[in-house]
């Protein structure tokens, strides 16, 4: 199904009929197709709202770079344009960044009744001395070869070095969504865990190297009412690697 929410076509759809209502945050780069099987895990008991956000899948790209918390304004004119006036919200890496930018908001439009938090971004991992060098370097370089006359001598092997860069993420992206996900990644929401007052369920992998469990030991630590689920030999999308597992966790958090 397709809504337009505030001028942008929203690619979405409910499952299941239960009194709760679950809403899906999703990853960055992914496709809301790729939580049916979070949503298959307890669309028996709740109504189960998966979305593309602006830029994912086959929703429409924003028109201007936006920061984590642009993602969060949109996400409260799509669950107006919904109806929606309570909810669970269930984020997984970027999806997290957007919901703990919400629950440590005052005043929020709706209630959050409790969150999942799925290989959650959202920690600044601490740049070693090798990395710093590292980054020193390629901004040097950045300069060097975004200068006219070195790029009209080598303009190829510049484009080709440029393409190079970056994460798997970044390199996916287009020139907008790129923009979006360097605000991202910048930004650290540590400081704002302590604010958040909903139960929250921490379920990582512990062989993620995307969002490593250490972030999860910090929001174990940080967030008030909290629970942390390792998922043993899963990655970033433990979901998926340990499905089984990942079920169970899930009707048991939500059986309760």
């Amino acid at each position: 199904m397709n809504i337009i929410v505030d001028g942008y076509n929203i690619s979405y759809k409910i499952t299941g009929e239960g009194e709760e209502t679950v809403v899906m945050l999703q990853g960055w780069g992914t496709h809301l197709g790729m939580y049916d099987s979070v949503a298959n895990a307890i669309n028996d008991k709740v109504r189960f709202v998966q979305f593309d956000l602006p830029g994912f899948g086959a929703s429409d790209e924003p028109r201007e770079a936006w920061n984590v918390d642009a993602y969060a304004d949109f996400f409260l004119k799509f669950m107006e344009a919904l109806g929606i006036k309570k909810a669970t919200l269930i984020g997984h890496s970027y999806g997290g960044r957007v919901i703990i930018k919400l629950a440590a908001r005052e005043n929020l439009p709706f209630e959050i009744t409790r969150i999942v938090l799925i290989d959650s971004a959202g920690i600044l991992p601490k740049k070693t001395f090798k990395q710093k060098v590292k980054i020193r370097k390629y901004k040097m370089l950045k300069g060097i070869l975004n200068m006219k006359v070195v790029y009209a001598l080598f303009p190829e092997l510049i484009d080709d070095w440029r393409n190079r860069q970056g994460s798997a993420d970044y390199r996916a992206a287009s020139p907008m969504m790129r923009k979006c996900l360097v605000m991202a990644v910048n930004e650290d929401l540590t400081g704002l865990l302590p604010k958040i007052q909903q139960d929250t369920l921490l379920i990582w992998g512990d062989k993620d190297t995307a969002t490593p469990i250490s972030d999860a030991k910090i929001m174990e630590e940080k967030l008030p009412h909290n629970g942390l689920v390792v998922l043993t030999g899963a990655g970033h999308f433990s979901y998926l690697e340990q499905p089984q597992v990942f079920r169970n966790v899930m009707r048991a958090y939500f059986e309760a």
